[in-house]
């Protein structure tokens, strides 16, 4: 099937380097971004009831081949990726779990790890929205995602879309960590509980 048989308008690309942080250089300097698809709704009209596989079957597997694609050719290939989230946005006729149905089954999820060669769960956001609606993609490391330096979000919009029937799919990716990341890291954490804390909470 070509793009225009599965309802894919258009895919966007958006990135950002940040250069400077509290008037530093980051250390390690990363850059962020989305690739982003916009498709027509498969399942509008339909009852809340209805069973989503076949449209996910069909659509999913092209977004992921087609946004992972996207990332690595702009960020400098597979092994150049460190961290990475995926997100939806339905458009104000549908429902929020056709947006889920598209991000979050193994069609496209499992696939995405494939591509970029990952380990983690994809954190992920969704949500139900009019056309320009800021999309914030949550990301963490591909393969380890206790390591909190790669805790980081990227926001991304697209000024027409989604439409009332259209669903914006969105892919995360990272170079490398936060600037002057240094809050440490969830494995080497010491054990916190609120009778630890005593007068600190108290």
């Amino acid at each position: 099937m070509n793009d225009l048989s599965l309802g894919i308008r258009k895919i966007v690309f958006y990135s950002e380097e940040i250069l400077l942080e509290n008037g530093l250089s980051p250390a390690v300097p990363a850059v962020r971004a989305t690739a982003a698809a916009v498709v027509t709704n498969p399942w509008l009209g339909g009852r809340a009831t209805d069973d989503l596989n076949e449209e996910v079957i069909k659509l999913a597997p092209v977004l992921a081949r087609k946004l992972t694609d996207v990332l690595a050719r702009e960020l400098g290939g597979v092994d150049a990726i460190q961290a990475f989230g995926k997100a939806a946005i339905v458009g104000t006729d549908g429902e929020i779990e056709h947006g889920a149905a598209l991000i979050h089954t193994p069609f496209f999820g499992n696939l995405v790890r494939e591509y970029f060669d990952g380990e983690s769960i994809i954190c992920f956001a969704d949500d139900r929205a009019d056309a320009g609606a800021s999309l914030v993609v949550p990301l963490w490391h591909k393969n380890a995602a206790a390591t909190r330096t790669h805790y980081q979000t990227i926001t991304t919009r697209i000024s027409d879309a989604p439409l009332p029937g259209e669903i914006v799919v969105a892919l995360g990716a990272s170079t490398g960590p936060r600037p002057h990341s240094r809050i440490g890291d969830r494995l080497t954490d010491p054990v916190v509980k609120a009778d630890t804390l005593g007068e600190l909470i108290s």
